[in-house]
């Protein structure tokens, strides 16, 4: 399970650890990823978060969103000791495509990607997936499922979204510990399969 620094103080890395690992959580606008890096993330996240103004109500299409009145603005940033040796740095992109330039930047030196999807909102997920799949980045996908969503199976996931049938699909809540933890097993667990 995930191991907690002793306290709010003790936020820097133990000398023993020997592997940094670095993780994109990445997905369309309003999609969940602020919540999931800050539900699994062992030190109080780096956020970037900005109030959303009318100027960018043209541009941020809020349908299908309840009461967001925030957005990422640069990146999200989280950490997690998976043992001893191992740390995941967590990134979050930001969902909107003006600014997909920073994209470039944060995808250097990343292992994978985990793509937060919304399954009522899951064609805003295909230029997500195809920035993903642009930078070579292998990737799963986690459904985070919303309050009131219904389930859909992974084989109605799969071809909606045009998946490889190696692909990992998991269904999360991002504010949830434990489920948000399982949506990372599986995204290293597919890493660690790829390097064998």
């Amino acid at each position: 399970m995930v191991s907690r620094p002793a306290s709010d103080e003790d936020v820097y890395l133990r000398n023993n650890v020997q592997i940094a690992a670095k993780i994109l959580v990445v997905g369309h606008f309003a999609v969940g990823k602020t919540t999931f890096i800050g539900t699994m993330s062992e030190i109080p996240p780096l956020r970037t978060e900005e109030t959303m103004t009318q100027a960018a109500a043209h541009i941020d299409d809020l349908r299908g969103v309840q009461g967001k009145t925030t957005t990422t603005v640069a990146m999200d940033f989280g950490r997690l000791t998976l043992s001893d040796r191992l740390v995941l740095y967590l990134f979050g992109t930001p969902g909107q495509q003006r600014f997909v330039q920073v994209w470039e930047d944060m995808t250097r030196g990343a292992l994978g990607a985990l793509v937060l999807v919304d399954p009522e909102r899951l064609k805003e997920s295909f230029d997500v997936i195809d920035l993903v799949e642009q930078y070579g980045l292998p990737y799963a996908i986690s459904v985070n499922h919303f309050d009131g969503t219904p389930a859909r199976s992974d084989d109605e996931l799969r071809e909606a979204l045009d998946l490889l049938p190696e692909t990992p699909v998991v269904t999360c809540d991002a504010r949830d510990e434990k489920s948000s933890a399982n949506a990372l097993i599986t995204l290293v667990r597919y890493l660690q399969d790829r390097a064998r």
